[in-house]
């Protein structure tokens, strides 16, 4: 799961990004900063600060919203006014939430906005054979647990969040590493995770949803 945390306070930035260390974080420190990421990457949940330098931050809800993306969107702000919760809500955003808070209520609230937005608000994900425990991060097939790492759990949450979707291997290099997927050489590391998930899966008996599309990514088929 890949998140954004548009932020100036870089001490803040860094102890959010440093408490949620279940998802991939990025960080934008100013309005331009936030509008180039978003301009170049979607993101499971987005952490936005309204007061930015260079812009307001309802300004970038704005065209987060005027675009249709899905992306989750948090505001976290000082600016704890009646007005601003209203807007922020009414136009788009699907928590409000007031500095200062506590890091495990920011970490509540996140897993709160993706369970609902990509998982219909369910604890427990299930496909067919396939069950994800999300509080406990575990999977089972055939009521079997089956070991995954981080990342395979990721990829295999985020193939089931957008089941029969063509997903490139581009935007699964992103997904697990964030803006330095752009840096990387080749997609070696995303095929690795693959094969490993695959492997896993198969051996404890899942009914082979994983299908590799040739040439231009991978579909969890159902």
């Amino acid at each position: 799961m890949k998140l954004l945390v548009i932020e100036d306070e870089a001490e803040l930035a860094a102890s959010i990004t440093g408490y949620l260390t279940d998802y991939t974080c990025e960080t934008a420190a100013t309005f331009t900063q936030a509008l180039e990421k978003i301009d170049m990457y979607t993101y499971d949940c987005i952490l936005l600060d309204l007061t930015l330098p260079g812009g307001d931050g309802l300004r970038l809800l704005d065209m987060l919203k005027k675009e249709k993306r899905n992306d989750g969107i948090i505001i976290i702000s000082a600016r704890n006014a009646m007005e601003d919760k209203i807007t922020g809500l009414t136009n788009g955003a699907d928590d409000y939430i007031a500095k200062p808070f506590h890091l495990p209520e920011l970490a509540a609230r996140v897993y709160s906005v993706i369970r609902r937005k990509q998982f219909s608000s369910a604890n427990v994900v299930e496909q067919h054979e396939v069950k994800i425990d999300l509080l406990s991060k575990k999977v089972f097939v055939e009521g079997n647990e089956v070991p995954l790492t981080k990342k395979e759990l990721d990829l295999l949450l985020y193939f089931i969040g957008n089941k029969n979707k063509v997903i490139s291997k581009g935007a699964l290099a992103e997904h697990l590493s964030g803006d330095m997927a752009d840096m990387l050489d080749s997609h070696a590391f995303v095929y690795a995770h693959i094969k490993n998930l695959k492997r896993k899966l198969t051996e404890a008996g899942y009914g082979n949803y994983l299908k590799n599309v040739y040439g231009t990514g991978y579909k969890w088929e159902v």
